[in-house]
């Protein structure tokens, strides 16, 4: 999610792309630190990363690949706006999402300290951090969307917003409450516009 929520609303009825730049892309990276590192099974998984422009080509092709399977998984409700004019083919977003999940042949491994829970983890013989980081993101993406949550996808109906949400309560619409909002003021500007009309 918080790959796809790079593309985002900037506030003034525009679109945001958080990657668009070299410098946004580092300011990004830098920001999930935590989340890669987890994510790659190794605590220097972004300390010696590198984020050059053809990593962040390769981000962005993942995210266009996921939020074309987002907008599918969320249909036959509309996409985000955001990209709808614009998704990938969904063969294609399979093609490269799985391409980028299986460039990282990884082995499960199991750790279990001496006083604590085993867990499981995964081990990568990869040598290049960013190679191992749009793995790790892509197969975040299949995780999710090949598990249960993707059930509860969503995209934002607010006005101008563009995010993708996983909806916690049976009637949330918004990915925020600042979304819902705004929808609400939307309504109520078209509902008195339109009485104002007929006057």
């Amino acid at each position: 999610m918080e790959l796809v929520g790079t593309i985002r609303h900037d506030g003034d009825g525009g679109v945001l792309d958080d990657l668009d730049t070299l410098r946004g892309a580092r300011r990004w990276f830098q920001q999930q630190s935590g989340v890669l590192a987890d994510a790659t099974s190794t605590a220097t998984a972004t300390g010696d990363l590198v984020v050059d422009e053809e990593l962040r080509q390769a981000v962005v092709g993942v995210r266009r690949a996921v939020r074309a399977l987002f907008a599918r998984a969320v249909s036959p409700a509309p996409p985000s706006p955001a990209d709808a004019h614009r998704l990938l083919p969904v063969d294609e977003a399979l093609t490269l999402l799985n391409a980028a999940a299986g460039r990282v042949p990884v082995a499960p491994q199991l750790h279990w300290p001496a006083e604590g829970t085993p867990t499981a983890g995964l081990l990568s013989a990869e040598a290049d951090p960013g190679v191992r980081v749009v793995a790790a993101l892509a197969r975040d993406a299949v995780d999710f969307l090949s598990g249960p949550q993707r059930e509860h996808l969503r995209a934002c109906r607010a006005p101008r917003c563009v995010r993708y949400f996983v909806k916690s309560h049976g009637s949330q619409a918004w990915c925020k409450p600042s979304c819902g909002n705004r929808a609400r003021v939307a309504r109520h500007y078209e509902r008195t516009r339109g009485a104002d009309g007929r006057g």
